[in-house]
C-alpha cells in the first residue's frame, strides 16, 4: 500500500489516483487548467478507467477538478473571484481550527509534534523547496487538527481547494509570508490563548489573499 501526501494509506485503486494527482499538483507536474486524459492516467497509475473516472468524481466533488460533458476533465482554474472565495472560507475554519487548538493544548501531550511541524516548515524553508514545504505545511495542519479534536472540523478543513490557490499563485514571498505566519500562530497555540491563535490565523489568511492580489494585478 502507498502513503499519500497526508501520511494515510492509499488503499484503492481510485485512491492511487485521486491522491496521485493531488501530489503531482502540488509538485507542478499539473497546472490549473491543464486537461487530464483517462488513458493517460490510467497508464500512469496502473489502473483502470473506471477507477480514474471513480477518482475524477471525488476530486470533483472537492473542487480540484472540473468536469465537462463533451470534454476531458481538467484542474480548475480559479478567476481571482474564485480564489478569494475560497480564501475567505479558509479564513474561518483556520481561525476556529487555531482557536480549538489553543483551547486544548497540553503541553505534555502535545508539544513535540507541535515543535517537530515547526521545525519542518523551517527546514524546509531554508533549502527553498516548494515541495517539501508543501509538504511540511499539510503537517503542520495536520498537527492543530489533531490537537484541537474535532472530526467535524477535520473533514471540512480537508475539504478547501488551497491545493488549487497554492499552485496557481506561486510566489517565494508567500512562502516565506505563511512562515512567519506559522510561528505566530503555533505560539499563540502553546500559550493556551484561543482568541489571540485565532487573530493570528485569521490575520494570516489575509495575507495570503493580498499577496494573490498583488500577484493577480488585483487592486484590494
Amino acid at each position: 500500500m502507498e502513503r499519500h501526501a497526508d501520511g494515510l494509506e492509499s488503499t484503492t485503486a481510485t485512491d492511487r489516483v485521486y491522491h496521485g494527482i493531488l501530489r503531482a499538483l502540488e509538485q507542478q507536474k499539473l497546472v490549473p487548467g491543464q486537461r487530464l486524459i483517462e488513458t493517460d492516467l490510467a497508464t500512469r497509475f496502473k489502473v483502470g478507467r473506471n477507477a480514474v473516472r471513480e477518482a475524477m468524481q471525488r476530486l470533483a466533488v472537492r473542487g480540484i477538478v472540473d468536469l465537462s460533458r463533451n470534454r476531458s476533465p481538467s484542474i480548475r482554474l480559479l478567476s481571482y473571484e474564485e480564489a478569494v472565495a475560497v480564501l475567505e472560507v479558509a479564513e474561518v475554519l483556520t481561525g476556529l481550527l487555531a482557536r480549538s487548538a489553543a483551547q486544548r493544548y497540553n503541553a505534555r501531550l502535545h508539544r513535540a509534534a507541535l515543535q517537530g511541524a515547526m521545525k519542518q516548515l523551517a527546514e524546509c524553508e531554508a533549502l527553498d523547496d516548494a515541495q517539501s514545504f508543501a509538504q511540511a505545511r499539510r503537517h503542520f495542519y495536520r498537527v492543530l487538527l489533531d490537537i484541537a479534536g474535532n472530526s467535524e472540523l477535520n473533514r471540512l478543513f480537508s475539504a478547501i481547494q488551497m491545493e488549487v490557490v497554492y499552485a496557481q499563485y506561486k510566489s517565494a514571498e508567500l512562502r516565506k509570508t505563511r512562515l512567519e505566519d506559522y510561528k505566530r500562530i503555533a505560539a499563540e497555540v502553546a500559550a493556551h490563548q484561543p482568541k489571540a491563535a485565532e487573530s493570528a490565523a485569521k490575520q494570516h489568511v489575509k495575507t495570503v489573499v493580498k499577496i494573490v492580489a498583488e500577484l493577480s494585478g488585483t487592486d484590494t
